[in-house]
């Protein structure tokens, strides 16, 4: 009898483990994005102008793991297998600073708050209050900048929206969304040549008109040019 009892319990056991095993090998991994450096057209000017990039803040929603994902009634989902490949904060950051680097023709940006040995000549304050998308939503990037000068004065300041359509996969998400970035570096890199002459192409020098008309120095003959005189040639007149 205790034979018999104890048989349908082992059966038991031995479903549940399958059934656990089964479990695991059809969950699905882990996939991992990151945000996408797009190509950029370089200046071909050299600039030397030194721009702090921070303090960066970006809403308290996307600080995780996860990606989101933007429903069409507003809502957000986390995706299950979806997740970003290091700090979304971090990354945003890198791209915005890569990319401003590239279109200025400077290597003098840094991240706030790596600053050592640096004297900022603009500095660029940026919140970001939305970055996300959806498969039936377009990405969409909200968010607010401040540009001031190298003593603190506000130079520049606007709040944005932007939005880039993608055919709903999860990479094609990634890749509107770092397209978004892309089009605020754009406009970063536009208020920092309206806001400062350094960043803009340097002309030739052009002369003084005090510089022109410099005397000779010491020692050197200036030479005069006076007109020439030529005498005026007599001209026979017939009368009839």
């Amino acid at each position: 009898m205790k034979h018999l009892m104890r048989l349908p319990l082992g059966i038991a056991m031995l479903g549940v483990l399958a059934l656990g095993a089964v479990g695991c090998s059809v969950a699905p991994p882990a996939q991992f994005y990151q945000l996408q450096q797009l190509e950029q057209s370089a200046t071909s000017r050299e600039n030397n102008v030194t721009v702090l990039l921070g303090p960066l803040k970006i809403a308290d929603y996307l600080q995780r793991e996860s990606l989101l994902q933007r429903e069409t009634d507003g809502s957000l989902s986390l995706s299950q297998q979806a997740r970003w490949a290091g700090s979304l904060h971090d990354d945003i950051g890198q791209l915005l600073l890569r990319q401003i680097s590239a279109q200025l023709g400077s290597s003098r940006i840094s991240l706030y708050p790596d600053r050592v040995g640096m004297q900022a000549e603009a500095q660029v304050v940026l919140s970001i209050s939305r970055l996300d998308s959806g498969v039936e939503q377009p990405a969409v990037l909200e968010a607010q900048w401040r540009l001031l000068d190298g003593e603190g004065t506000l130079r520049n300041s606007r709040v944005l929206r932007f939005e880039e359509t993608h055919n709903g996969e999860l990479s094609d998400q990634v890749r509107a969304q770092s397209e978004l970035l892309a089009q605020l570096s754009k406009q970063l890199v536009h208020a920092l040549e309206e806001a400062l002459p350094a960043v803009s192409v340097k002309k030739s020098p052009r002369k003084s008109a005090a510089a022109a008309t410099k005397p000779a120095a010491k020692g050197q003959s200036e030479t005069i040019n006076i007109p020439v005189v030529e005498p005026v040639r007599e001209v026979e007149v017939y009368r009839f």
